[in-house]
């Protein structure tokens, strides 16, 4: 039995072609750049870009996304030739076992629950803050009281009296997190309308922002751009590198959650009519559209109001808050923005729940996970059982885990997945290089190796806190793997 057994091409190209008892092939390109750029705007543009500007790099959080865009855009681009080469479910997960064999394929698979399951739970907790929003500034209703709708690891800022409340439970979260599974196991042709509609929605009230907002920018709140390096504490009591080169790598690292998504686009390959062309135009196109509004975002929404409004007044709904503040006579846009948010949350969760649903569907086609994980139903061809055990599990995290930790894990666990995917395509160049490629990624090896460093120094501005976290996680897989997977995996035990 080998820990570094690989999957051959051959073997997956056969289980690409075997669709008849597999998923069914319902996505064209357009759908799969509406399904990128669902996942992509969502809590990192609206929440995650405020919490950067207050604990890392104030106005100069642009230049974090610029370098968290840079990174991306390189292994959009590993992603991109992988997933037109092998174009099946699975993700970095497959293309690992492909070239570097179990052991680090597990990891990888392991590693991408961080992303998609964990970033499931990150939004519905942001779709939490926003739906008390919604009820206090559009309906005009009294908020879900704080111990609902928050972890119970989570105080709030004490108030004027100096009271502090307490967080019991996240049951809003765990709500959207259960009515968008169950919509995924009625189809996924199904999900990607209702995600289409939503992304024209909040596409449209992004742009809208970024034109009315840009006559209200105040020159002072974005002087000086970069701040001189200091030490921001928070509420919670945790430390951040503020300022200068370490605060932007931080803020880099905290807004790159925002970018997460495109690479979901490629777990949906064998659910896609012509993977070899549309999924590059998915993962590139879904990537540049959202790179151009995230930095006039950001630009924006720094410019409205000062760096201490987002640490104290702002907290997780700084875009209403900020607009209702900074924009006299633009209450309207406001309240539209928190709708319009609120429906872009749930189509990050839809794709999030998605995309982990096929990892661990591809996963457990190969014995690295229970049968359950790949039994697709008779009539909606979708791996309902496993829609279900990551609702419990992706509902358990948004319920009881702190927003600001989940958010911070998935984007170590996502740039770990993508220093993996770089290396792949290097060595794939090596062992298959006859291997018809749809779609080349340039200037190889100087574009992976450009983007594994990129992401390498996104990982080592989140600091040893979140580093730990990682290899706590990555410890808990490996008892799983060595406990059932290795001794289950059809690679290394073969039918007689």
């Amino acid at each position: 039995m080998s820990l570094f057994v690989k999957k051959s091409i051959k073997v997956l190209m056969e289980e690409a072609g075997d669709s008849e008892k597999g998923l069914k092939r319902t996505l064209s390109a357009g759908s799969l750049v509406a399904l990128g750029i669902g996942a992509i705007i969502g809590a990192g543009l609206f929440v995650r870009t405020a919490a950067a500007a207050a604990q890392n790099a104030g106005p100069s959080v642009t230049l974090g996304f610029i370098v968290a865009a840079f990174g991306c855009a390189l292994a959009g681009l590993c992603y991109a030739e992988l997933s037109s080469s092998i174009p099946i479910s699975g993700s970095a997960y497959t293309y690992t076992y492909a070239t570097m064999g179990e052991l680090l394929a597990w990891i990888i698979g392991w590693d991408l629950v961080l992303e998609y399951a964990v970033g499931a739970a990150t939004v519905g907790i942001a779709w939490s803050e926003y739906l008390n929003n919604l009820l206090v500034q559009v309906l005009h209703m009294k908020p879900i009281a704080y111990a609902w709708c928050h972890s119970p690891f989570e105080n709030s800022v004490p108030d004027v009296n100096g009271l502090v409340e307490h967080g019991m439970i996240n049951l809003p979260a765990l709500g959207i997190v259960a009515a968008l599974s169950l919509l995924l196991i009625r189809g996924t042709q199904e999900s990607a309308f209702v995600n289409g509609i939503i992304v024209i929605t909040k596409v449209a009230i992004v742009i809208l922002i970024i034109i009315f907002g840009w006559h209200f920018i105040n020159p002072d709140n974005h002087t000086p751009y970069i701040p001189q390096p200091a030490v921001f504490t928070d509420h919670q009591g945790i430390d951040h590198n503020y300022g200068g080169i370490m605060g932007i790598l931080g803020a880099a690292g905290v807004v790159f959650f925002a970018f997460i998504g495109f690479d979901a686009v490629s777990t949906a390959a064998q659910e896609t009519k012509n993977p070899k062309t549309a999924m590059p135009i998915g993962i590139l196109g879904s990537l540049a559209v959202c790179t151009v509004l995230y930095i006039l975002f950001a630009h924006v929404l720094t410019g409205l109001a000062p760096v201490e409004f987002f640490r104290t007044t702002g907290k997780e709904a700084s875009v209403v808050a900020a607009i209702n503040t900074y924009m006299p006579g633009y209450a309207w846009l406001g309240k539209l923005v928190t709708v319009a948010i609120l429906a872009g949350f749930s189509s990050v969760i839809l794709v999030m729940l998605l995309g982990q649903s096929r990892v661990f569907y591809s996963m457990s086609r190969d014995g690295l996970l229970p049968k359950v994980f790949s039994d697709v139903h008779p009539k909606f061809k979708t791996p309902y059982k496993a829609n279900l055990i990551i609702l419990v599990l992706v509902g358990l995290f948004a319920a009881f885990v702190p927003g600001d930790i989940v958010g911070d894990m998935t984007s170590i666990g996502t740039l770990f997945a993508f220093i993996l995917v770089c290396a792949a395509v290097i060595i794939l160049r090596k062992t298959e290089p006859n291997l018809p490629r749809q779609f080349k990624t340039p200037w190889v090896p100087f574009v992976p190796i450009l983007g594994i460093i990129v992401c390498a120094a996104m990982i080592f501005g989140l600091g040893w806190t979140n580093w730990l976290r990682l290899f706590g996680w990555l410890a808990i897989g490996f008892v799983i793997y060595f406990g059932y997977s290795r001794k289950n995996s059809r690679l290394n035990n073969p039918p007689d």
